[in-house]
């Protein structure tokens, strides 16, 4: 079975057993119950955050991603039928938000991912042989040696790349989705994911290097 999703695996490990909570909590959200919000909003409003920071790279950004969608879900609570468990529902929700922030904020210049792709030498050869990874971000996630360096890395790519890992390889839309979500084609969704891989390795790679130089010494 594949593993969970890292930004809500842990909230949703922990609340697997508390089914019979979750609807009591969802019965009482959907008549109106203020308590039952702010519930809510203190179980998940964490979880919630850490992706929209993610998707987002920007502080301020993702707080009024997360405000907007825990409106947004005490506006529709009434036709979530349960069908998936809350911390799924508002984790949809939340991304959703991301990507409505990303269409409408105004466009910042976009730093270039050539710096951070591989090298090769003339000959065709990668410049670095050392170092081969073509492990979605995801995977990586999940080694916990690994996953703060991950996390940063992810956060240091240009963001039309960074969202296109965050929807293919965190979030697990496919290729079709992510195409349709953010308005380009499926082979464009393509060409950026592998990119953005190719860039995450050779961050990586510097990354793991400088952490071996510094405990040698």
């Amino acid at each position: 079975m594949r593993h969970q999703r890292f930004e809500r695996g842990a909230v949703d490990r922990k609340r697997e057993d508390c089914g019979e909570d979750d609807r009591t909590l969802l019965t009482r959200l959907q008549h109106g119950d203020a308590e039952a919000f702010e519930v809510m909003v203190r179980t998940h409003g964490r979880q919630m955050l850490l992706v929209a920071r993610r998707m987002l790279g920007n502080e301020e950004d993702a707080r009024d991603a997360v405000q907007s969608a825990f409106l947004s879900a005490f506006r529709s609570v009434g036709s979530f039928e349960g069908e998936a468990r809350l911390s799924t529902w508002l984790h949809r929700i939340v991304v959703n938000a991301a990507l409505m922030k990303l269409r409408t904020r105004r466009r910042r210049p976009e730093a270039s991912i050539e710096d951070l792709l591989p090298r090769f030498l003339e000959d065709g050869h990668h410049a670095d042989p050392d170092w081969s990874w073509s492990a979605s971000a995801e995977d990586l996630m999940h080694q916990k040696e690994t996953c703060a360096r991950v996390r940063a890395a992810v956060g240091r790519l240009p963001e039309s790349y960074r969202t296109v890992v965050m929807l293919r390889d965190i979030n697990e839309l496919s290729t079709t989705e992510v195409a349709r979500t953010l308005g380009i084609s499926e082979n464009a969704v393509k060409l950026r994911l592998h990119r953005a891989r190719q860039a995450l390795a050779t961050i990586l790679r510097e990354d793991f290097r400088t952490s071996q130089t510094a405990r040698s010494a």
